[in-house]
């Protein structure tokens, strides 16, 4: 036994396939963390861009926002088919699957290059949605098209390192990338694959910390709860997050498979009714002050920092920007959104939790939210923590973000990712395909 042993370690030491795979896979690694940095570095300029020519002319976006989101929608039909979304359900059905020439299609170069231009379009005219799911669905093209090329007939592994490498390096936080690939891309722990994942997640921080440097996602977070009562808003914040969390999902489940009624008509008119998205996206971007408009990043580090609660319905109208851009055909993410949707609801709860820290209330409400929304508590938790740091949260913040999710499966039975990623299996993609010739 221990000369068998010895003799596999010695293969694996020596062998020039293996050793051309690892190279093969450690490059895909690298270039998933150079991609992501470019991609952050362009979405960022997109969203300053719109809020320069916005602030500007504050009514323009009623025409080039609805403009902007038909223009987008129909790019993705035309040329870029796979690249709607926010792309982790794409990432899970192509790592699902078992027919290749499907598999590329979902995670191909022409998706991963579409994928990039289209969400950063978006964000150029205010579409309420983020970079970071997208960077899950090109890091896992990355990684596939690698495994293409080393000539490794199982993908799958690659595909789930890809992703988790993707989430790393959108959010600067490495933990969360290994969580994010076990609990919601495979929902398992699959031990052969757990290295690959954790090399890629390693790779591709350390790529990320060379270019950008150490930083958090929103900055140094020095807030917790101090007294017995102020930890009432665990279970408040659980409950209102997982709720609204709950009902998003279902809206974005229902409005994305709408066939038949209102809505059903709408969506038989594709381009007609992104445009119409578009349109009340802009238009409760002016009641909001452009809050319900792109990623919402700057104003939820104003409250995490303390500087003030948001109005109320803020948030709201946050919510329902966002689960129009992410079910009307156009590309982009819903995690950054979501984060900013968290964070604002600490302005309805914030009338019961009398003295409550205004930074740690933000924060409790964040990860509620968006526990509520992905139902993947330990990756919401691993998100928020690593993105603020301090340790004294760590308790409340997994407290809550275990009832959210909890409370949401109440609302909303079926997983938000997953069952989206039921509408990317050959077979319902072939369906659609049809549907749509016949309505042609």
């Amino acid at each position: 036994m221990p000369h068998a042993r010895f003799r596999r370690q010695r293969v694996a030491l020596l062998s020039v396939t293996l050793w051309k795979r690892r190279l093969v896979f450690l490059f895909g690694a690298i270039v998933v963390s150079l991609a992501s940095v470019a991609f952050a570095r362009a979405a960022d300029g997109a969203g300053a861009f719109f809020q320069f020519w916005s602030g500007e002319l504050p009514y323009l976006p009623l025409v080039v926002t609805p403009l902007g989101y038909a223009f987008c929608a129909w790019c993705v039909a035309k040329y870029f088919p796979g690249a709607q979304g926010s792309g982790i359900p794409q990432a899970i059905a192509a790592r699902a699957t078992r027919d290749l020439d499907h598999r590329q299609r979902l995670l191909g170069l022409r998706v991963a290059v579409g994928k990039v231009l289209l969400t950063t379009v978006a964000l150029a005219v205010g579409a309420s949605v983020g970079r970071e799911g997208p960077t899950v669905q090109i890091g896992a093209s990355v990684m596939l098209i690698a495994a293409s090329f080393a000539g490794i007939a199982h993908q799958r592994g690659f595909v789930l390192a890809g992703a988790a490498a993707g989430i790393a390096a959108a959010f600067n936080t490495p933990l969360a990338g290994v969580v994010f690939a076990i609990e919601e891309m495979a929902r398992a722990f699959e031990r052969r694959i757990t290295g690959l994942v954790i090399t890629a997640v390693l790779v591709a921080g350390v790529t990320s910390l060379a270019l950008l440097g150490s930083y958090q996602y929103f900055g140094g977070v020095a807030s917790h709860l101090g007294e017995p009562r102020q930890w009432l808003a665990v279970p408040v914040c659980g409950l209102v997050g997982g709720v609204l969390g709950g009902l998003f999902s279902r809206g974005v489940i229902g409005l994305t498979f709408a066939r038949e009624g209102v809505f059903g008509r709408l969506k038989a008119r594709p381009f007609l009714f992104a445009a119409g998205c578009g349109l009340l996206v802009a238009a409760l971007g002016l009641v909001t002050a452009g809050f319900a408009t792109g990623s919402g990043y700057d104003q939820t580090r104003e409250v995490l920092e303390g500087e003030g609660l948001l109005p109320w319905y803020y948030g709201l109208a946050k919510l329902l920007t966002t689960l129009v851009s992410s079910a009307c055909g156009i590309a982009g993410g819903l995690f950054s959104p979501s984060l900013a949707v968290g964070a604002s609801l600490a302005a309805l709860v914030e009338p019961i939790l009398p003295a409550m820290p205004l930074g740690a209330l933000g924060i409790l409400a964040m990860v509620a939210y968006f526990a509520g929304v992905v139902q993947a508590p330990l990756t919401a938790f691993v998100i928020v923590y690593e993105m603020t740091s301090d340790t004294r949260m760590v308790v409340p913040l997994m407290a809550t973000s275990l009832i959210a999710a909890g409370v949401s499966r109440l609302v909303s039975a079926e997983p938000l990712y997953h069952t989206l990623a039921r509408g990317f299996t050959p077979r319902a993609v072939a369906e659609e395909r049809q549907r749509e010739k016949t309505e042609a």
